[in-house]
């Protein structure tokens, strides 16, 4: 075979697996994006995210939260965490928001963030952290996992590590909408059917047995509905009287057949655009 035929051959190969890029210095960034194909992390310039004084409801998640995330950055024992609950209660916002927070107080920490189809390459990802002087905090949003889905092995290489451990530079946090990260129906399904119900699914479940931190997130009442909305036209100095406010949001909210913090920045947002107010 000929050299132009092998370096044809070689070219080829490498559209087809690309290799990985070098990585950022991480000097200049601090949040990124894994991708892959081919391995690389993405510097984000602007983290879209809330300020922490503007999630309310959630005391106790919050702090504990906060409180894990100092020690990591601090160079302390810290556990992986699980943010699970309702849906629009702020749980991806807290995340971010207290990376913010403690970059505020001075402490160096990366946010890196990883979406869950690409977990079959995590063990990449933490080859490349592995050997950079800083410490991250890896995101995953909307974590769960079907029937059939696979992906949940490549995380046990985060959550508990393989020969190598995890490593010590390195904390996950992850955010679903289901405390066993698999829906309850395929749990039963499972258990059912199997022919020893005891095991059937004991893989999926024990994987959110695996964060040391389970962060329970539950629907808000009226009150703090309003607080949330009340905080944000503060922050923005939107004026609206009190009357005005909890008549155009609870209409609002009905019209959506649900109360949230996410419901609750929705109607801020129509607010503001009505009122001419830019955020």
């Amino acid at each position: 075979m000929s050299k132009a035929a092998l370096k044809r051959i070689a070219a080829a190969l490498e559209r087809m697996a690309p290799a990985p890029l070098d990585a950022p210095d991480f000097n200049f960034d601090d949040a990124f994006v894994w991708h892959v194909d081919p391995d690389r992390l993405v510097p984000v310039a602007r983290v879209n995210r809330v300020d922490l004084s503007l999630l309310v409801g959630i005391n106790r998640s919050r702090d504990t939260l906060l409180e894990n995330t100092l020690q990591f950055a601090n160079g302390l024992p810290a556990n992986n965490a699980l943010l699970w609950g309702a849906r629009g209660m702020g749980k991806s916002s807290l995340v971010k928001a207290i990376h913010a927070e403690v970059r505020a107080r001075g402490l160096q920490l990366k946010i890196v963030e990883v979406q869950r189809e690409d977990l079959p390459s995590i063990g990449r990802l933490l080859n490349l952290l592995r050997k950079a002087d800083a410490r991250f905090l890896l995101f995953c949003d909307d974590l769960s996992f079907s029937h059939d889905d696979e992906h949940y092995k490549s995380l046990k290489a985060v959550l508990d590590g393989g020969i190598e451990g995890r490593p010590e530079n390195v904390v996950f946090y992850a955010t679903s909408n289901r405390r066993h990260l698999m829906p309850r129906d395929m749990i039963e399904n499972e258990r059912s059917s199997a022919i020893s119900p005891s095991e059937a699914t004991e893989e999926k479940v024990s994987l959110s047995d695996r964060f040391g931190l389970w962060l329970g997130f539950h629907p808000c009442s009226q009150d703090e509905y309003l607080t949330m909305i009340r905080g944000y036209c503060d922050a923005h100095g939107l004026k609206i009287d009190d009357e005005t406010l909890r008549a155009e949001a609870i209409e609002w909210q009905a019209t959506r057949g649900s109360r949230s913090g996410r419901v609750a920045w929705q109607y801020f947002i129509d607010l503001a655009g009505r009122r001419g107010i830019r955020i």
